[in-house]
């Protein structure tokens, strides 16, 4: 039964909230330190494997697991909504009207895929060839859309506007998706493009130099500063604006038979319209403490937080432990020097049994953990990425074990 009070109040029970829990439940023993874990949905899914979902390497079903099942020994499940927080007299308000309060405050909600950003697209997601991995409502709609293609047709995949979760997922399925077609012989008879609002395939340029010379193997047409704004589902049709500085504002339409959305995202309107909240809606935080810049006892990790590092699993698989480590510290009146240092990992699906894995921390530094060249393509990453990772995830990452590899800071590339 849920308290009306907890040392450490957790708003969400995705990667970083159960990690968190389960990590300072480790450390602090099932003594008087409470724990309640705010989390309205009964299923949890790995949402890095989406990609391989939507490829069909794996089912959907095989990345979920019932929150219950997750929910570590000695914390309390709250299975609520989260509607309003009040960090100033440290409560938080939930949709059955019940209230809070806390010592410490950890913020980890994600983000929302806003659909209908995009004119047309909440309608359209999921059926005549619209599909997007971002979601489980809509990943499957992804290989019926593949498995659709054929000669003549145009596909066409996309990618929004920064910051989104796992910024290299929008490139991987085009990857996916060409060479499925080459293995069924049609690849030179589909056009495939990948639109992007940016003015590089990939954030970190010394990846972004490799993954460019993939995408012409896989006969992909990049087009730069290029963002989806409608989609007309009945005409199969596309709007994109570009926002380059040579033909910014310009639109244009384009005719589609399979059109791969990554949907624009932002922080729940509760965390927006919070005192937690920088301008751009995310909760102002400092991006190596992860705590408040705002208030002291509240801390914020995974895609809501304003550290300015790539949104994937493994940044909370490092930033877990420095929020644990920083609460514990605070309980015994002391300081800690645990900072996070930007780390993001991406495992880049370049074709069925390839994978890149680009490992970086902030400034776009490349810090690879095993002693393998990171700018190329291997088939044991592909086992990692299909496979390792997920048991990883699973047994280990979320029952709060903490001690992995280090990755290497001085790799020069």
């Amino acid at each position: 039964m849920a308290n009306d009070y907890y040392d450490t109040l957790i708003v969400g029970g995705g990667a970083a909230g159960i990690t968190v829990a389960a990590s300072l439940r480790r450390r602090v023993g099932n003594g008087n330190h409470s724990i309640g874990v705010i989390e309205p949905s009964s299923s949890h899914y790995y949402q890095p494997a989406f990609t391989l979902v939507g490829a069909g390497a794996l089912s959907l079903e095989s990345t979920r697991r019932d929150t219950s099942s997750l929910i570590p020994k000695g914390v309390t499940w709250i299975k609520d909504r989260c509607s309003n927080i009040d960090p100033a007299n440290n409560k938080v308000q939930l949709d059955s009207s019940n209230k809070l309060s806390y010592k410490h405050l950890v913020v980890c909600t994600g983000i929302e895929l806003n659909w209908d950003k995009i004119e047309g697209l909440a309608n359209a997601v999921g059926k005549g060839g619209v599909c997007s991995n971002y979601s489980p409502e809509t990943v499957e709609s992804t290989l019926r859309s593949i498995h659709s293609l054929k000669p003549g047709d145009n596909a066409i995949f996309t990618q929004a506007p920064l910051p989104f979760k796992c910024p290299g997922a929008p490139q991987k399925i085009a990857y996916l998706t060409a060479d499925y077609l080459s293995k069924n012989k049609i690849r030179d008879k589909v056009s495939i493009s990948f639109n992007t609002h940016g003015p590089s395939i990939f954030g970190v340029p010394y990846f972004a130099e490799r993954l460019v010379p993939i995408a012409e193997r896989h006969g992909i047409a990049v087009n730069y500063q290029k963002n989806l704004v409608a989609v007309d589902s009945e005409a199969s049709e596309a709007e994109f604006e570009y926002v380059g500085e040579d033909r910014n504002g310009e639109k244009v339409v384009e005719k589609f038979n399979m059109l791969h959305v990554t949907p624009p995202q932002s922080p729940p309107a509760f965390i927006r319209e919070s005192a937690l909240a920088n301008d751009g809606g995310y909760v102002d935080i400092d991006q190596h403490s992860m705590r408040s810049t705002k208030f002291n006892n509240v801390f914020a990790l995974g895609d809501v937080g304003s550290s300015p590092n790539s949104k994937t699993a493994a940044a909370i698989r490092k930033q877990a432990p420095v929020v644990v480590k920083q609460i514990l510290a605070d309980l015994e009146g002391t300081s800690s020097n645990a900072a996070y240092d930007g780390y993001g990992s991406c495992p880049l699906t370049t074709a069925f049994g390839k994978t890149m894995i680009a490992e970086f921390v902030y400034g776009g530094k490349v810090t690879p953990t095993l002693p393998l060249n990171p700018g190329k393509e291997y088939g044991v990453y592909w086992w990692v990425k299909k496979t390792g990772l997920p048991l990883m995830y699973w047994h280990y990452m979320l029952k709060g074990y903490e001690a992995f590899p280090k990755h290497n800071t001085s790799f020069v590339g």
